[in-house]
């Protein structure tokens, strides 16, 4: 598309991040995720999680910057004022639940 048509708009870039962010929810059976200025909270599809283990390990490392709400959603805090950064964090953390829940390594790249 480049090639022919120039460089992306900011807006597509955006909205190719976004698809990408949803394929990665579906794989790690996430049903929601709500990224703010504080933080990212995520939900799991009927609060399963293929790797229980791997998550409690996950959040644990995370130390004060992840806890686990009475809901069973999971909020990871952090400053995310800056829309871009905010949607980097969010494709970012999903990618690592989904090498999680897949039960790969996390660095592990796909």
């Amino acid at each position: 598309m480049i090639d022919r048509f120039g460089a992306l708009p900011p807006e597509v870039e955006q909205l190719m991040s976004i698809v990408a962010i949803k394929t990665l929810c579906r794989r790690a059976n996430i049903e929601k995720v709500e990224a703010g200025p504080k933080g990212i909270v995520v939900a799991f599809r009927d609060n399963a999680f293929a790797n229980p283990d791997g998550l409690v390990r996950y959040v644990t490392e995370r130390g004060t910057f992840a806890k686990v709400r009475p809901d069973m959603r999971v909020v990871f805090i952090g400053d995310y004022e800056a829309p871009s950064r905010r949607l980097r964090e969010t494709r970012r953390l999903m990618a690592d639940l989904t090498r999680i829940a897949e039960g790969k390594k996390a660095g592990a790249v796909k």
